[in-house]
């Protein structure tokens, strides 16, 4: 026999609970196979629970809409970090710069490395370092690095700290959202758990094929187990077979 399967996606949840609100506008509350105090119940809730799910979703649309242009301000910041400190090694292995001006960025004097840039924070971390460390070595008479300029270096940097900021704020936006989704989540599975509870129990004194029909009306979801359709078809077919069967008398044969 079929089973009733409860929604487990926001949409089917949504479309479980309008199907309760639907029906009323046809039936007479007195004769809803559900109670007036539900009906109030979902009515008052449904509102909230959508809204919270648009707010999500947009959400999700904005941080996705605005995560290439995230990612291109994010290459050119590592681009011109990564290159100004090799253009920074190249200086001290041509010998225009010794390995002690490497201490004015925070790095080793020894260190012919590229510090690891792979998480998008480090970027910001060492580009404040770069302009930091640039701005004190100038200002004790050193010569500027020139291509890329630590001018360069500054503008792309800051333009996808901005980002940063503003992709964290998205992502916080959306967390914020989806636990409050998650919060209308569990009260829609048990408004709809009461409501098909009690759906059932009012059409419970008909047949199983009659109540499934009458529990759809208000949106309640059975579901066939894989090949039961097809052997209640059969069934059903050979006793349609057998119903149409010519009647032999007994007595014409003896």
């Amino acid at each position: 026999m079929p089973y009733r399967r409860l929604p487990n996606t926001d949409s089917a949840r949504v479309r479980a609970l309008k199907a309760a609100l639907s029906i009323s506008m046809r039936v007479n509350r007195f004769d809803l196979a559900f109670s007036y105090s539900l009906y109030q119940r979902i009515e008052t809730f449904l509102p909230h629970y959508e809204l919270a799910i648009r707010n999500h979703r947009q959400a999700l649309s904005q941080q996705s809409s605005k995560s290439k242009e995230y990612n291109e301000k994010l290459r050119k910041a590592r681009l011109y970090v990564s290159h100004f400190i090799q253009v920074l090694n190249f200086c001290i292995i041509r010998g225009e710069m010794k390995p002690e001006v490497r201490e004015f960025y925070s790095i080793r004097k020894n260190s012919k490395a590229t510090p690891s840039l792979l998480k998008d924070s480090k970027v910001i971390e060492w580009g404040e370092k770069l302009v930091k460390g640039e701005q004190e070595r100038t200002r004790m008479g050193g010569n500027p690095i020139y291509s890329p300029s630590i001018a360069l270096v500054r503008v792309n940097c800051e333009n996808f700290k901005q980002a940063f900021n503003y992709q964290k704020t998205l992502q916080n936006n959306t967390h914020r959202f989806s636990e409050k989704v998650s919060e209308f989540r569990e009260d829609a599975d048990k408004l709809i758990l009461d409501l098909w509870n009690q759906v059932e129990k009012k059409f419970g004194s008909l047949t199983d094929e009659e109540k499934r029909a009458k529990c759809s009306e208000y949106g309640v979801v059975y579901v066939w187990r894989k090949g039961e359709r097809e052997k209640l078809e059969q069934v059903k077919q050979a006793k349609k077979a057998s119903l149409s069967l010519p009647f032999t008398d007994a007595s014409e044969n003896s």
